[in-house]
């Protein structure tokens, strides 16, 4: 997917919350905001989103001298996360198709993000757990969706964020664990998971756990690592959780189902949904 013009302002709005939510000093404030105003001035139209979240948070990285500015809101969100996830498991046990209301749940982890906010109340992550068990889904996505799951020998399942990976544990609970391997980030970036979330929230004790070799907002698949690229390209079936994974990887060539919330007018307008809905969507039969 490429870069639109609607993602500039919101390019803008990121690094000075992303900034702000670094460092109270100022002056990296401003440092950061000039630095990506004269990027996104000569930006490749034809580059990802992601790409862009990267450089935001390298720069903020660089000028910090903090190689985890969210260090502290993964553990929180993994923590809260994992506080609600006793009752979900029931719920999910307990429900007539319980393929259907883990993969709604895992969608409803996918509010924890903090590219698009830098504030994400509690309240925000409950609100999109109980819309998610009545909330209006593509139940043909979701039969094709069990079908290649059924199907593929091999399956890689992308993560997204800390905390949402708790709900991507639901899911994968569910789920031929023998055939799947998770894929986490090769390092920090923003909230996403790295392999340190996984550990922590028990992920590895379920299922093979590997990463990207990758520091991106999403899966640019030539700054990942050669054994990922490997994995990922003979993949029977991929599973990629986010905007992020959406966003880089909408164009490849590959059977890929990706599961996210539509949180901005952009990508909304680019799956022909409502911003805010609940997305189940195939590379081979997207819009």
């Amino acid at each position: 997917m490429n870069t639109y013009l609607a993602c500039f302002p919101c390019f803008v709005r990121q690094a000075y919350d992303a900034a702000r939510f670094a460092t109270d000093d100022k002056t990296i404030h401003e440092r950061v905001l000039r630095d990506v105003l004269h990027t996104a001035a000569t930006m490749d139209m034809h580059l990802t989103p992601p790409e862009m979240g990267q450089f935001i948070h390298k720069r903020i990285r660089e000028l910090t001298g903090n190689a985890d500015p969210y260090h502290e809101v993964k553990k929180r969100f993994n923590r809260l996360a994992l506080d609600f996830y006793p009752n979900l498991q029931r719920r999910i046990h307990s429900h007539a198709d319980p393929l259907a209301m883990a993969v709604r749940l895992a969608i409803a982890g996918n509010i924890i993000d903090f590219g698009p906010r830098c504030d994400i109340p509690v309240e925000t992550v409950r609100d999109s757990i109980d819309s998610a068990l009545t909330a209006s889904i593509d139940m043909n996505a979701l039969v094709s969706l069990r079908s290649e799951i059924n199907s593929a020998k091999t399956i890689l399942f992308l993560g997204d964020n800390a905390g949402e990976i708790v709900f991507d544990k639901l899911l994968l609970e569910i789920l031929p664990c023998e055939k799947i391997s998770y894929v986490v980030k090769g390092a920090p970036i923003i909230n996403d998971a790295t392999m340190d979330d996984a550990v922590e929230v028990g992920l590895t004790d379920l299922v093979e756990v590997i990463d990207n070799g990758a520091d991106v907002p999403g899966t640019i698949l030539p700054q990942c690592s050669e054994a990922f690229r490997a994995r990922f390209e003979t993949a029977d079936l991929v599973i990629a959780k986010g905007q992020g994974n959406y966003e880089s990887l909408s164009d490849v060539d590959i059977n890929i189902v990706f599961l996210l919330k539509a949180k901005c007018p952009v990508i909304a307008e680019h799956l022909h949904c409502p911003v805010g809905s609940m997305v189940i969507a195939g590379t081979r039969n997207n819009p």
